[in-house]
């Protein structure tokens, strides 16, 4: 079983790595299974369509994204509880090939607006983006918040021939974010004290 796992992740990441490179509409499957060095019906296997493999993308995504929601729906709205958040995002975007999908995903966005799996994405980045305040905050309070995840998404395109290691990239981004949050709180804390 361990290596069906193996075989889909493989596919996902060189499918993930032609989408990026060619786009999603000039990739075929053929190509895919040309560069993973297998038949198209092995490919087959495991995804029918181009369409299933960017599914299987989102799935994946969604499903680490939720593990972090239903944490965080647990907890206090605490500002500490919105530090582990963006700390486990960050930590989900360096150990999956979340940054990776999220470039694919911006770069291919006309091709992939109609796509079904999209809009749960969209709900469930919602969903992060007001576990980061509370609803009641000041809007400036809540768009620092929201500010703070974009910055976990920003640092993979700012100056990607810069040198830059992954876990660069992860820090720089994760102290803005915390920053932006911390800053957002005490300005939450001076609204209500007003």
């Amino acid at each position: 079983m361990r290596e069906q796992g193996d075989t889909r992740s493989r596919i996902q990441q060189v499918a993930l790595e032609l989408f990026t490179e060619h786009g999603y509409e000039a990739t075929s499957l053929r190509e895919i299974a040309e560069r993973l060095g297998v038949t198209k019906a092995a490919l087959y296997y495991h995804f029918k369509t181009k369409e299933d493999i960017v599914a299987s993308f989102m799935e994946d995504r969604a499903a680490a994204l939720q593990e972090i929601v239903t944490w965080a729906q647990g907890q206090p709205r605490t500002v500490e509880t919105r530090r582990e958040v963006l700390r486990r995002y960050a930590a989900l975007m360096t150990s999956s090939r979340h940054h990776q999908v999220m470039r694919f995903l911006e770069r291919n966005q006309t091709a992939l607006r109609s796509h079904p799996k999209s809009e749960r994405m969209r709900e469930i980045m919602y969903t992060v983006m007001d576990l980061l305040s509370s609803p009641g905050d000041p809007l400036p309070v809540r768009v620092k918040c929201s500010v703070a995840l974009f910055a976990m998404h920003a640092t993979w395109f700012i100056d990607q021939d810069g040198g830059y290691t992954d876990d660069e990239r992860t820090d720089a981004a994760l102290a803005v974010a915390l920053e932006l949050v911390e800053s957002a709180a005490a300005e939450a804390e001076r609204s209500v004290t007003r």
